[in-house]
């Protein structure tokens, strides 16, 4: 039996998240700032709403201003988000010095956990919450 479905293997499938955003430009250049995204694509439309994809390494998301209109909620509309994104990096003190210094507020320093990892927790000033680690 064929299957046209993509697989865990196949290279040419990939899930990237896509943040809802209010000051959508702005939401960029903090990621530029905060973790050193790179904009690989950028549409600017009516009213300075943005979407645009950038890249951390070899990870990709995207970022948009919030349409209501088709039920796309920042968490500043929702008043908290249904998702965090999880960074795993080599240096993950750095990383969330960065960010805090980019204007991340923390939520829980980065810690070894008894779990494994060495792990803090930022939300950024769109209200997406970031956990930044790695395995120890």
């Amino acid at each position: 039996m064929s299957t046209s479905a993509p697989t865990a293997a196949d290279p040419k499938t990939a899930i990237a998240p896509m943040l809802s955003v209010r000051r959508g430009a702005k939401a960029v250049d903090f990621y530029k700032a905060a973790f050193g995204a790179a904009e690989l694509f950028r549409l600017d439309g009516e009213g300075g709403h943005v979407v645009a994809q950038l890249s951390v390494g070899a990870s990709q998301f995207w970022v948009a201003d919030e349409s209501p209109e088709y039920l796309n909620f920042s968490p500043e509309s929702l008043g908290g988000g249904s998702v965090r994104m999880v960074m795993v990096v080599e240096n993950p003190d750095a990383t969330f010095a960065r960010a805090v210094a980019a204007g991340a507020s923390v939520v829980s320093p980065v810690t070894d956990q008894p779990y494994g990892w060495r792990v803090g927790r930022i939300v950024d000033p769109f209200g997406h919450h970031w956990e930044i680690g790695k395995p120890l």
